[in-house]
Order: C-alpha cells, then structure tokens, then sequence
C-alpha cells in the first residue's frame, strides 16, 4: 500500500473537474529520484516538455515555500511549493497566468522506499474553466498521459544516474 497525495480540501479529488494518478517502481534509491524532482529548472534534462521553469524566489532548488514559473503545453503558470520532507513528499499549487476565472490546480509527488528502489506516486487535479476546455474538452486523457511521459522518464533518468553511479564504482 502505498500514501497518496495530502489534498488541501479546495483540490480534493472528490470535488476536482479534472484528475489524474500516475505511478511508477524506479530501481533507484529515494534520493535519486528526489534530486532530479527538485531541480526543476533542469526537468528538461530528462523530460524536454518542461523547459522552461523559472525559479523566482531565489533558491537552486525547489524548497517549502519557493515560487516559481514554468510555460506548460505553451502556457505560463504561477508555482508555489506548498509541501516539502525530503525524500519523500513534493507538492504544488499552481495558478493559470492570465485567467480571468481563477484556474488553479494541485500537484503531488510521493516517494516510498521499496525493495529495489522506490515507488514515484503523483497526483494532481485541475478546477477551473481554463483547464475544463484545455484537458476537458479540448485534449481529454491529457494530463494523465503528459503525467505517464513524465514518471516515465524521470524513471529512466534516475536508473540511468544509478548504472552510471555503479559503472563508476566497478571501474
């Protein structure tokens, strides 16, 4: 079993226009996987969809607290890390630049140790009218394959960090 995103009760699922859950098992440690989610102006290195992340509140990384901007699907976004136990639990709050009606959406990570590795949860929902007619109407099933692109390839880059990792101590 494993934990779930914690929603503030404004995204909760139950009351969301849009949802989507994505999950994966990495053969890398917790850690790997964490530094390659809260290095978010290098997201692009692994998955080129987000190449365009700003951090606006000083840090090199994504903290408690941190502001951010991101341009996703060629739309700019207002961030704001809203959760933070490293190693284990990221999450955002996301508003829609230049939306009259007040879009905003709820992004979590979740990461748990297993056996071989760990498990990379994320959630995230959507409200608002922006998001209803971008992934509602426009592009259904979007978020939820934009997010199986994303864990994916996050999974791919942290198990190569960790033969990379091994190759080295071998050699």
């Amino acid at each position: 079993m494993y934990n779930h995103v914690i929603w503030p009760d404004r995204f909760d699922p139950k009351t969301s226009a849009i949802y989507a859950l994505n999950d994966i098992d990495v053969k890398a440690p917790p850690e790997v996987v964490w530094k390659l989610l809260v290095d978010a102006e290098n997201w692009s290195r692994y998955f080129p969809a987000e190449d365009q992340v700003k951090i606006l509140s000083g840090e090199a990384e994504l903290a408690m607290g941190t502001r951010y901007s991101r341009v996703t699907v060629g739309y700019p976004m207002s961030l704001l890390v809203t959760e933070f136990v490293e190693n284990r639990r990221l999450a955002w709050a996301t508003t829609v630049d230049g939306d009259p009606t007040g879009s905003s959406a709820y992004h979590g990570w979740v990461i748990t140790p297993t056996q071989d590795g760990c498990h990379v949860l994320t959630e995230e929902t959507q409200q608002g009218e922006w998001f209803l007619e971008m992934l509602g109407r426009r592009h259904p099933g979007g978020l939820y394959r934009y997010h199986q692109t994303w864990v994916e390839r996050l999974a791919d880059a942290a198990e190569a960090q960790m033969a990379k990792h091994l190759s080295n101590k071998a050699g």
